[in-house]
């Protein structure tokens, strides 16, 4: 009988797990479910950390934007960038709030707005920044690592076949080849250029003083500001102010904030310890080696 007990309790168990997985997954989708916006108002968005993959950001902008509620649209952004694709996702998506349905776009940031975000940015009406706010490093970067010697030191030989000579370019096992850094200079420079004319269309700038800033550098707010990077210096409040007038709805609109979905299972469990680190925290710490050899437009300092 006592084991009989204990299998129905491990058995119930069971089924309250699943459950619990089930109605955590069941309250996310009914989350991302569209939220009436009952008064005209302002869609605020935060844009934070680094631009990977798909993008929360990108969901209620395009979930949002073409509501009659919403008159225009403020994004916050504390980002050092990231991932070539995804930035110029952002910027293509802000641009047809622009473009197609004739609503204001401001962007402000209060501490970084660096390559990637600051690729997305440029696509705004206006930029808001601080004085001290970390803005531009607008270049590209692609990251790799020669572990030849570790590999040798450890006993491992790895090859690989492949089916043209720069099918493995950039692999971790050996010496890149002069003529594959040649491949990847040209490709990173052509990605280059389409950063620089996102910035002088944006911007409305010539190209020739584009490029006079297109290396990489970091300049703060206010020297964003003097050379036409930004438009002027202020807060969110500001920000929210200049999107206000700019919408037709007056110096203090109503600001919309699209819900946060409930956390799933996933999150839910990334908080279970593993040692002297969360789940979510050794996660995290994986996002550096999905960078490498992948271009970027991100400053790689604020990794570290």
């Amino acid at each position: 009988m006592g084991k009989w007990f204990r299998n129905f309790f491990v058995f119930l168990g069971v089924i309250t797990f699943i459950g619990f997985v089930f109605s955590m997954f069941g309250a996310s989708k009914l989350m991302e479910q569209k939220e009436k916006v009952s008064k005209n108002s302002i869609l605020h968005l935060k844009l934070n950390g680094v631009i990977i993959g798909e993008q929360p950001f990108l969901k209620d902008l395009v979930k949002y934007r073409d509501d009659k509620q919403i008159k225009g649209i403020l994004v916050e952004i504390n980002s050092p960038g990231g991932v070539v694709g995804p930035s110029q996702e952002i910027f293509s998506e802000l641009k047809r709030v622009r473009e197609e349905w004739q609503k204001p776009v401001v962007v402000t940031s209060s501490a970084m707005m660096a390559s990637g975000a600051y690729y997305a940015a440029v696509a705004a009406d206006k930029i808001v920044v601080n004085p001290g706010t970390m803005v531009g490093s607008i270049g590209v970067i692609m990251n790799f690592a020669n572990l030849e010697k570790l590999y040798s030191w450890a006993n491992v030989e790895r090859y690989a076949i492949t089916t043209g000579p720069y099918k493995d370019a950039g692999a971790d096992y050996r010496a890149m080849t002069e003529a594959e850094k040649s491949l990847f200079r040209e490709m990173i420079g052509e990605v280059h250029d389409q950063f620089k004319a996102a910035i002088a269309e944006g911007r409305q700038l010539p190209i020739e003083k584009v490029e006079m800033f297109a290396d990489g550098r970091v300049f703060t707010g206010e020297t964003a500001v003097k050379y036409k990077f930004a438009d002027q210096l202020g807060t969110l409040e500001d920000a929210k102010r200049l999107v206000g007038t700019l919408s037709g709805l007056g110096e203090n609109p109503e600001l919309f904030e699209p819900p946060k979905p409930r956390p799933d299972v996933w999150e839910v469990l990334g908080e279970v310890s593993m040692g002297s680190k969360s789940l979510t925290q050794v996660v995290k710490q994986s996002i550096k080696p999905q960078l490498v050899g992948v271009p970027l437009f991100m400053l790689p300092a604020a990794l570290n």
